[in-house]
């Protein structure tokens, strides 16, 4: 039998350079540097780095989704490594402006037509 998704918002397979900005409770950036998306859903998504991140990291994160670039703001909820040595970490949105989150929902959606 076929595993059905059963997320209140499905994850998507997508590639998708990303910058990111830890922050420490102050504030001030405590570590920057580069990723990849390995999935992402409306709430959050899957981030693999040459550098761990740690778990209630508070991170500044963009995000280039085809012509565009949103802005998003989230908290680590799970870290670890895969297979090639990278380390992937769960992130989870804690805000996101208005236009950033529409552009999200229509890049998933028009992925789900596909």
């Amino acid at each position: 039998m076929a595993n059905k998704e059963k997320r209140r918002y499905p994850r998507i397979k997508s590639l998708n350079l990303i910058a990111y900005a830890c922050m420490d409770e102050n504030g001030n950036v405590i570590n920057q540097g580069m990723g990849r998306t390995l999935n992402v859903s409306e709430i959050g998504l899957l981030l693999e780095t040459y550098y761990p991140l740690e778990c209630e990291d508070v991170m500044l994160l963009g995000v280039g989704i085809e012509d565009e670039l949103i802005d998003i703001r989230g908290r680590v909820v799970h870290n670890g490594r895969n297979d090639d040595g990278k380390y992937v970490s769960g992130i989870e949105f804690i805000k996101i402006d208005k236009r950033s989150s529409e552009i999200l929902k229509q890049y998933i959606e028009a992925f789900n037509r596909c």
